[in-house]
């Protein structure tokens, strides 16, 4: 399942309520985006 966070309060937004609206439900912000995933650095030899 994709997880989006709102830029402006950081607050979760899921999936179900984006396929109605594009705004935030908790501000009304229009600005969402998708959190990178954490990279592992691995050192070579």
């Amino acid at each position: 399942m994709v997880e989006y966070k709102c830029f402006d309060c950081n607050k979760k937004v899921s999936t179900e309520y984006l396929r109605t609206k594009i705004r935030c439900p908790y501000c009304g912000s229009k600005i969402l985006y998708k959190p990178r995933t954490t990279t592992t650095k691995i050192k070579a030899r």
